[in-house]
């Protein structure tokens, strides 16, 4: 199941920016990471079977506040 978790992560700095985008593209199943919103505040990954509380966790650990917003399941429109 391929899903897209959208998360608010607290980042200061652009070191901290690429951190964060290094923190969640080790995570197994990943296939895309990016940054969103106005102020770039926003982390989305892409991926097949990713574990959202355990991306979160390495997270909070190496980054800073991290909340999500949404987890939901991607559909491939034919």
């Amino acid at each position: 199941m391929t899903q897209k978790i959208l998360m608010n992560v607290q980042m200061n700095c652009q070191k901290c920016q690429t951190k964060a985008l290094t923190v969640a593209a080790e995570a197994n199943g990943v296939n895309f990471v990016g940054l969103e919103g106005a102020e770039k505040d926003k982390v989305v990954v892409i991926g097949d079977g990713v574990d959202a509380a355990m991306l979160a966790t390495a997270m909070r650990k190496k980054v800073g506040h991290t909340d999500f917003i949404s987890v939901a399941e991607v559909k491939k429109g034919n």
